[in-house]
């Protein structure tokens, strides 16, 4: 066995993890879990409290007994694809690097390096010249907390990790991807850091996991409470994982007695000359949600007098729209920045209705503190809109850049919510709703396929059918970028995505996805 120091690579037998105690640690898909999302704060305080009179070291034996437990099941599953059952650990110098250690051998790094060397655990100070004859790749340098880039020995590991999972190799991250700040999902100090297949988590959920970098970075999420499950759920956090539990008791019934009364009546207003493909989109999209009856009230001239492929929708000049007749408002798509917009906008935000802005209303309230002043008087009000601004649109509101917002989504979603007191829904990868109360979620659905002209339009007309269907504002959003971005998902699965899906797709998938889940057939 080669001397080594913590910081240094392990090199494991799979014969060495299934060595390990044998008691059962429990493994969690977090997808459609509303779990809670704990920042390094959160952690902190639920490790400190969860030590408090256990053994020493029992945290990180049951951290590294979780991984050896899942990656016992990854091999027994790919038994038959030839992977070969060898696996290679690099270990960190900290606690992270003790996980990766506890994981070679079970049961502060220093006592899991001696537990791995007195297992007889191969241990060398340098990497090998080849990885491939490795099954799984195991990144264990570096855990939360990590406040500085990767250098030297690490940046250049987590460049070979990262190219063998891009060639379709096995990386398996504990806790977190080195190099990914668990708060933010942003990479720490704009350096490199690990692009794993897999990472196990450890406790509770990470924020950085689902959203920025973090989703193309940890791969495919398992969570491993490690008996700390009832500490972690106490945890003083209003961040959540959106999942359907969250609003699936607010959908209406279907019942035999209703009729489309029931379902609302929702109006679509944007459209200015030559821009009326956007709202008849979000009309379609608001038409397969559910709403009884769905209006566009388009603000140009020359639009067509009916949609041809959709009769059911009704089109008016917006003039000719009772608007303060509708339940619900969607504001925005192909609106324009004209004066006669600002106008439309004015005195739409004065109507007793519930509304959604969207894309050119944003950018009317950015440029017009007046309107910006009418919005959060609603909301003060008890009357919040919903928000769906993408980066820019939101960095507009905010008054500073798209990387500001994007360094912090958690916290740019706050400041929107308390600017403006509405539900915010921050678009992107790992979409931010957050409510004026202080609830928060992350949506962990949706992928490239969504990043095409239109989409936004899509899930404008998906929330304002769920408003007019009387959901409140913040779950109506939680469910409509819940079921956008499953529709992105469910259709890449079947071959239409990523590459080359349209947004005109979405709607479709979003009706089969809301009967298949919540209205079977009895």
């Amino acid at each position: 066995m080669t001397e080594a120091t913590p910081g240094t690579h392990v090199t494991s037998a799979a014969s060495a993890a299934s060595s390990l105690a044998p008691e059962p640690a429990t493994l969690l898909n977090p997808h459609d879990c509303p779990l809670a999302l704990l920042s390094l704060a959160n952690l902190r305080a639920v490790e400190a409290d969860a030590m408090a009179g256990l053994p020493p070291h029992t945290l990180m034996a049951r951290a590294g007994r979780a991984a050896a437990r899942f990656l016992r099941e990854q091999i027994a599953q790919n038994s038959a694809a030839a992977v070969p059952s060898t696996v290679w650990i690099a270990a960190g110098p900290g606690n992270n690097g003790g996980d990766a250690l506890v994981l070679a051998k079970p049961d502060d790094a220093r006592w899991a390096l001696a537990e791995a060397r007195a297992a007889g655990v191969a241990i060398t100070a340098a990497a090998p010249a080849s990885l491939e004859h490795y099954g799984w790749l195991i990144d264990g340098m570096f855990g939360i907390g990590l406040t500085r880039p990767l250098e030297g020995i690490f940046a250049t590991l987590a460049q070979h990790l990262s190219q063998r999972a891009k060639q379709q190799g096995r990386v398996l991250a504990l806790d977190v991807p080195s190099g990914l700040d668990s708060d933010t999902g942003n990479v720490v100090g704009a350096g490199s850091a690990v692009r794993a297949t897999h990472t196990i988590t450890f406790i509770g959920a990470k924020p950085g996991l689902f959203m920025a970098s973090g989703r193309d970075l940890a791969g495919v999420v398992t969570l491993a409470p490690i008996g700390v499950e009832r500490v972690a759920n106490a945890a003083r956090t209003t961040v959540q994982l959106n999942a359907p539990a969250l609003f699936a008791s607010f959908l209406p019934a279907r019942d035999f007695s209703t009729n489309k009364g029931s379902f609302g009546s929702v109006a679509v207003v944007g459209g200015d000359t030559g821009m009326c493909g956007a709202p008849i989109l979000a009309a379609r999209a608001a038409l397969y949600t559910g709403a009884g009856k769905v209006h566009v009230a388009l603000l140009g001239a020359g639009a067509p007098p009916y949609d041809p492929p959709h009769p059911e929708l009704m089109l008016h000049p917006v003039d000719d729209l009772p608007l303060d007749k509708m339940d619900a408002l969607a504001i925005g798509c192909g609106m324009g920045n004209r004066e006669r917009a600002s106008k439309v906008l004015n005195d739409v935000l004065a109507l007793d209705v519930p509304k959604l802005l969207d894309a050119d209303a944003l950018n009317l309230l950015a440029a017009d503190p007046a309107l910006a002043a009418k919005v959060a008087a609603r909301g003060a009000q008890g009357d919040p809109c919903v928000l769906t601004p993408h980066p820019l649109e939101a960095a507009r509101l905010l008054g500073c850049d798209a990387p500001t917002v994007q360094r912090d989504r958690l916290a740019a979603a706050c400041a929107l919510t308390a600017r403006f007191a509405s539900v915010i829904v921050l678009k992107g990868t790992g979409t931010v709703v957050a409510a004026p109360d202080g609830r928060f979620a992350i949506n962990p659905t949706g992928n490239a396929a969504l990043a095409t002209g239109g989409t936004g339009d899509v899930l404008g007309g998906i929330i304002g059918a769920l408003l007019a269907q009387r959901l409140p504002p913040y779950e109506a959003a939680l469910a409509g970028v819940y079921l956008h971005g499953l529709a992105a998902d469910t259709l890449t699965a079947q071959g239409d995505g990523p590459a080359g899906l349209t947004a005109g797709e979405l709607a479709s998938m979003v009706r089969k996805l809301l009967n298949r889940m919540f209205y079977p057939p009895a």
